[in-house]
């Protein structure tokens, strides 16, 4: 049976730092960056890709809809 990997993507020039991403992660692959935006916000990243599933729990509840979620077969 395949392995099923996600991948998220963060449009992080879009990306205001809400953090509800972060939170509605349930496997805590999400953080918010140390850095900026140009516009000043931080914004998520994953900090853990290799726990990563593609639940798209994040992308769900983006308010800005700046996530997208990727699922790859291994």
């Amino acid at each position: 049976m395949a392995k099923i990997k996600g991948a998220v993507l963060v449009d992080t020039e879009r990306c205001k730092g809400c953090d509800i991403c972060v939170q509605a992660c349930p496997y805590d692959v999400l953080a918010l960056s140390k850095t900026f935006n140009t516009k000043g916000y931080a914004f998520s990243y994953m900090l853990h890709p290799d726990q990563c599933i593609g639940c798209a729990s994040c992308g769900l509840v983006c308010p800005d809809g700046c996530i997208q979620v990727f699922k790859v077969k291994e």
